[in-house]
């Protein structure tokens, strides 16, 4: 993991990424992971970052971060857009 780690920054520093950048991207995929681990739940996803979940929030607003997306990927979907199972008893017999 450090000689990947290495690479990476490695990689950024010769892309012109400054640090600023580097750490914003970094918390961004960070905290993206962790929320997706948790299936969008905050207050989850805060205590496994070492962090209330109000610094969770605030952290998202700050990084333009929409977990909407996230939470509505891990939902089942509504009935009228689940598959129907059909049984046709009758053709069965």
């Amino acid at each position: 993991m450090k000689r990947e780690l290495d690479s990476l920054i490695t990689q950024m520093h010769s892309a012109g990424i400054n640090y600023t950048d580097a750490v914003r991207q970094f918390k961004r995929r960070y905290i993206l992971e962790v929320l997706a681990q948790h299936k969008g739940n905050q207050c989850k996803a805060a205590t496994e970052l070492g962090m209330h979940r109000n610094t969770l929030s605030r952290t998202l607003t700050e990084l333009d971060l929409d977990t909407t997306q996230i939470r509505l990927g891990m939902r089942r979907p509504v009935v009228s857009e689940r598959p129907r199972l059909t049984s046709n008893i009758a053709s069965i017999r």
